[in-house]
């Protein structure tokens, strides 16, 4: 019978969490493409290139939780990182279109709620796990992610996306006002399921 030559569940080089480190080291190639082209006056090009940039990253969101399952290498530690790396993806893709204007105006507040949300989340999270609580991410928040790394896409094409679709950027903000509802809603379904832990303290 052939050996199963693949890493161990347990293993931190696992394909999975090899997947989620891609997905960091995405995150200052995707700024340093972005404050090239808007703060240093960079060319357009650069907004497709971070863009691609993004658009593999996201792929590896979809991967590595779907090998994890698939080769029964779910772990603690892939679950802790998997959530950290989305956030600095998204909170830093949405520093730099707020730097440079993409996101500007009364759509800042959806960007803001965003922000704000993943951070409420996160210290909820580590509170309940020192009392030894798991908060599993729902199924809702899995879309509520991915409906954030679509409206970013059409956002970091920008100017770039309007010189051949004039509404791209207009169709990113719809889009981010939408996750920012689907994550209120989240939100709220988070501490919803915590708040019976908070009050026994």
């Amino acid at each position: 019978m052939k050996a199963d030559t693949r890493p161990s569940p347990t293993h931190r080089l696992a394909l999975p969490n090899m997947l989620t480190y891609a997905r960091i080291v995405a995150v200052p190639a995707v700024v340093a493409c972005m404050y090239w082209q808007s703060i240093l006056d960079g060319g357009l090009w650069l907004r497709w290139v971070a863009l691609a940039i993004f658009i593999i990253a996201g792929v590896t969101d979809i991967l590595d939780g779907y090998l994890a399952r698939m080769w029964d290498q779910q772990t603690s530690f892939g679950r802790m990182l998997d959530p950290i790396a989305d956030k600095l993806l998204v909170s830093s893709c949405l520093l730099m279109l707020a730097a440079d204007g993409t996101i500007r105006g009364w759509s800042l507040w959806a960007a803001i709620v965003i922000l704000c949300r993943e951070i409420l989340v996160s210290g909820l999270r580590e509170y309940l796990a020192e009392l030894r609580v798991s908060v599993p991410v729902t199924r809702l928040a899995k879309w509520k992610t991915t409906l954030q790394l679509v409206a970013i896409g059409f956002l970091l094409a920008g100017d770039a996306g309007d010189l051949i679709i004039p509404i791209i950027s207009n169709v990113g903000l719809t889009l981010l006002w939408l996750s920012a509802i689907l994550t209120l809603y989240t939100g709220w379904d988070y501490f919803h399921a915590g708040i019976r832990h908070l009050r026994d303290q």
